[in-house]
């Protein structure tokens, strides 16, 4: 299970970053775990991928401050989520039941109600 762990968040990192494990931004020992690690949680929207973030860019005017906050406590909860799944040592990893219960909060938070 620990492998599955892993390969989640590998899989929650490519599709919120738009990079995959083997892109060529990946050298000299730096991989997409540390890659997506290294701005949280201040600046996780500099290395979210644009093309999920074209709405807001698009009405950045129109979009209250409150619900850009809220989005980047979002993605700052999933990002943080994937790193943790994707921890070089099996024993630091989350759990799958934790994973799955961290999701849902952070999707009820962002949508502001219980789904």
């Amino acid at each position: 299970m620990a492998g599955d762990v892993y390969s989640f968040g590998i899989l929650l990192l490519e599709m919120f970053i738009g990079m995959r494990p083997t892109d060529v931004t990946f050298k000299e020992g730096l991989t997409l775990h540390e890659y997506a690690k290294m701005p949280l949680p201040e600046k996780v929207m500099e290395i979210i991928d644009p093309s999920l973030l074209m709405d807001v860019i698009e009405n950045n005017s129109k979009i209250r401050e409150g619900r850009r906050a809220k989005l980047e406590e979002c993605l700052n909860a999933i990002i943080r989520t994937g790193v943790l799944c994707s921890m070089e040592s099996p024993f630091e990893r989350m759990d799958m039941r934790d994973i799955v219960s961290k999701l849902c909060h952070t999707r009820e938070s962002f949508l502001g109600r219980r789904v």
